[in-house]
């Protein structure tokens, strides 16, 4: 079962090799709004996780951090714990809000505070930042509100005592938001998955959320509900669906001698209340033992072990791993793994020619095959489906200059196999005869890379230059995109993407050489992964972790060049399984490698 790791543990992992790398998050906890908590009989409730009071230093770098960190924790007294720090005649300058209207702008420093000392035993300060969103009541980090890149205040001693040391600072003239750092978000609060049906009720979507380290164990059922009862985040409302209206938690989730009991007012349909029993479950993935489902106070529902029912109750169906694939010398090979296994190619080797690229998927006992090949000086895509090894394939009506790898969407409308490209900078839908559909994005720019999720609900793109996400809906006649949502990131050049879990992808681009980050599905999180590789980074392909496999791959190439992850290292022709070339003859280099699951 996978679990979630506390905050602060997600930069600087390694990435693995094989089915081994960098994991995803592994134990979290939530946090409720309610009426209080619903204790156990026994338990105690204790106040964790609480950022730095004002006093706790007069250091002014670390002051000012601390300033950053004031908002952090239970939302209904994030105003009054950052009110604390600002000098008396000047709280009225924030404007204090309420409820659901309570949002803390998370910004990531894009250098160290300027901190000059003024006239008046004043301090001036000024915060370089780069927007990342709303942390909002409800755990979700909303867009940006503000494309604002500065702030400024000052710090004051307590009138009276001014250029006194050990006097205590205020902040004066403050911003007239509530400011959060990335690196506070890291630190006071803990990311956790939960999960929403698609809209035809096939798969589980994973929506991310935030809670304050600072929330009681105790709250964490209802706050869980409350969250599902609440509906999806905003950008991924086009591609899942929500309880059904009216549903709500009565009271506070309770626990006796271990068992949880939660009651709900919602309909009492049998079906909704066995879905949303494996919803709940997975969205609870770090709590066992049994739990009761109610519905206005009546039994309906009873899970006697939460980890026997997601163990029953699947997320994804993936089989046994992943399979390492190249293209080498124009023709896709298998590449030897850890244990120096070689796979067989699910292509037949009278179509295994001239390849550039290629993008293959297993369903239940088929295989996904979309080959990028070259003829005539343009690319085509060229398109097999069927039984290991795939023999029949159909090429694109047209050629493109660029043909960027092909993606496989793990979740299509009727069964239909389908899959994603770019080609000469526009994103493409296409099909098991290789017809090319225009997909709109929304968003202004060429298309250089695009990359789908797991359940095949969630897709990343590059465009314009930036990081978007976007939800993904399948339908008879093709795929729909919900509103497109831009992701902050540090890097720049960004050149290739792909999900590396449930809630983190992995970005190639430049952070002042190149490198490859993994990056939170909303932006906020981002840590270096390599940058040891001199050129840009032109492919990029990774197996994501998820709920039966916690640690992800990842392979890349540049300057024709490929490489693995575990750490990264040169992908050499020997572990490449093809025949010794001739003597005489100098062997090529493995390109465009790619996972096989």
């Amino acid at each position: 079962m996978r679990r979630h790791l506390l905050a602060g543990v997600l930069g600087g992992a390694l990435l693995l090799g094989g089915a081994a790398g960098c994991g995803i998050p592994d134990h979290t906890e939530v946090r409720v709004e309610g009426s209080g908590p619903a204790a156990e009989a026994g338990s105690v409730s204790g106040v964790r996780g609480e950022p730095p009071n004002r006093s706790a230093s007069s250091e002014k770098e670390q002051f000012v951090k601390n300033f950053l960190s004031a908002a952090a924790g239970e939302p209904d007294r994030a105003y009054q714990r950052v009110r604390q720090f600002i000098a008396p005649e000047d709280r009225d300058r924030l404007q204090v809000k309420e409820g659901s209207e309570v949002a803390l702008t998370v910004v990531r420093l894009t250098e160290e505070p300027v901190i000059v000392n003024a006239p008046d035993n004043r301090t001036e300060v000024t915060l370089k930042v780069q927007q990342v969103g709303q942390l909002r009541a409800d755990g979700t980090l909303a867009p940006p509100e503000t494309s604002t890149t500065a702030y400024s205040f000052e710090l004051r001693n307590p009138p009276g005592q001014e250029g006194r040391v050990d006097a205590g600072l205020f902040v004066a003239n403050p911003p007239n938001v509530l400011l959060l750092s990335v690196d506070a978000l890291e630190a006071y609060y803990q990311s956790r998955t939960i999960y929403f049906w698609t809209s035809d009720r096939t798969r589980l979507v994973p929506d991310q959320r935030y809670l304050p380290l600072a929330v009681p164990d105790e709250r964490l059922v209802s706050e869980v509900v409350k969250w599902l009862t609440a509906g999806p985040s905003l950008w991924l409302r086009s591609g899942v669906t929500g309880l059904p209206d009216g549903t709500r938690l009565i009271n506070n989730a309770t626990r006796t001698d271990g068992r949880w009991e939660v009651d709900l007012e919602m309909p009492d349909e049998k079906v909704r209340l066995e879905q949303f029993a494996t919803q709940l479950a997975w969205s609870l993935d770090d709590v066992d033992g049994p739990l009761e489902i109610k519905i206005r106070t009546q039994p309906r529902k009873d899970i006697p072990d939460l980890e026997a029912h997601r163990q029953a109750h699947p997320v994804y169906r993936i089989g046994d791993g992943f399979q390492r694939f190249c293209v080498y010398e124009g023709a896709v090979h298998p590449l030897a793994d850890a244990a120096g296994t070689i796979a067989a190619v699910p292509v037949a080797p009278e179509v295994n020619r001239n390849v550039v690229t290629a993008g293959l998927s297993r369903a239940d006992d088929q295989i996904l095959a979309a080959l990028v090949v070259t003829d005539a000086g343009r690319q085509w895509l060229s398109v097999g489906t069927g039984r290991d090894p795939v023999a029949v394939f159909t090429r694109s009506a047209k050629g493109y200059g660029t043909i960027g790898r092909p993606v496989w969407l793990r979740s299509t409308a009727g069964g239909a196999p389908a899959g994603l490209v770019v080609a000469d900078g526009v994103l493409y839908r296409f099909d098991a005869r290789a017809q090319l559909t225009p997909v709109s994005l929304g968003v202004p720019g060429r298309v250089t890379a695009v990359a789908a999720s797991l359940e095949g609900h969630r897709i990343a793109v590059i465009a314009g230059g930036a990081l978007h996400v976007a939800a993904l809906s399948a339908n008879e006649g093709g795929v729909t995109l919900g509103p497109a949502r831009r992701l902050p990131t540090r890097l720049t050049d960004l050149s290739a993407v792909d999900w590396y879990g449930e809630d983190k992808l992995i970005l190639a681009g430049k952070s002042g050489r190149p490198a490859v980050y993994e990056v939170s599905v909303d932006g906020a999180r981002d840590s270096r992964v390599e940058d040891k590789i001199g050129a840009r980074v032109t492919h990029l392909a990774a197996y994501p972790a998820n709920t039966e496999v916690p640690r992800g791959a990842a392979m890349y190439e540049a300057n024709g060049v490929a490489y693995s992850s575990a750490p990264f290292e040169r992908i050499q022709p020997e572990q490449v399984q093809v025949s010794p070339p001739s003597p005489g003859t100098r062997a090529g280099n493995p390109t465009a490698p790619f996972f096989l699951y």
